[in-house]
């Protein structure tokens, strides 16, 4: 589990490395895969492709490994992560790149050692909101994302969760853990260390309704828009 002393390593490499590579999102707890935070070559280099294995036999990465489905480039990990079984904590940055003032996140779960797919979704429709286009430090946190509804799951499974974050310009960054189901009595306590929230990034919640019809909608102006969102939010965080 991150420590104070490790998340500040952490932050302390990724400023380091922003002025050299096209760095995204992190996942600080409970983990990742891997540093993905890598970007070399051309477009030119590996013919418009995102991924590309050179004559040397050496893979490119001109766009950056986030970019690539289903885990930002790279492999399974050998070492898991603990994760209570019926869910838990999810604490990420997200603004470590130019333009993530606003980006959209969703969280899903792939089943198994090495999964298929990632179509368990467990929490989605999150909205970021950052302090500029700018890239900027900061660390958000979910204290309890649930499993996927209807989803029974047992101790000692193994599991992939994965985030995505939409970019303002529509483009998905990818980045996963690699977990083992445990009681919550195994897994390491989740605190004020490890799971917190910056002051400077905040979230709206994305809802849909099924009362509206063609011919009973009118367009709300921008203060009403932003009042039924307010007022949407509120009750969710009030309900749930």
């Amino acid at each position: 589990m991150p420590t104070i002393s490790s998340l500040s390593i952490c932050l302390l490499a990724l400023t380091t490395f922003l002025r050299t590579i096209r760095a995204h999102t992190v996942i600080s707890y409970p983990g990742w895969r891997g540093n993905n935070l890598h970007s070399n070559g051309t477009v030119l280099d590996s013919n418009g492709l995102a991924s590309y294995v050179t004559a040397n036999g050496s893979t490119i990465h001109p766009f950056g490994m986030q970019w690539e489905y289903p885990c930002g480039g790279m492999p399974m990990s050998a070492n898991r992560t603990l994760w209570p079984v019926k869910g838990g904590a999810i604490a990420w940055q997200p603004g470590w790149f130019q333009g993530h003032s606003s980006a959209f996140m969703y969280f899903n779960l792939g089943l198994g050692n090495s999964p298929a797919n990632y179509s368990f979704v467990m929490q989605n429709g999150l909205n970021i909101v950052g302090p500029s286009k700018e890239p900027y430090p900061g660390t958000f946190c979910l204290p309890q994302v649930p499993l996927p509804a209807g989803l029974t799951v047992n101790i000692g499974d193994n599991a992939t969760i994965q985030i995505i974050e939409i970019a303002l310009h529509g483009a998905a960054l990818y980045n996963c853990v690699d977990i083992t189901f445990a009681d919550p009595k195994d897994v390491p306590e989740v605190n004020e260390t490890n799971c917190f929230n910056s002051s400077q990034i905040t979230s709206n919640l994305i809802f849909t309704t099924a009362d509206l019809s063609s011919d009973s909608i009118v367009l709300p102006t921008r203060s009403h828009a932003f009042m039924s969102l307010a007022v949407a939010t509120l009750l969710t965080y009030l309900f749930v």
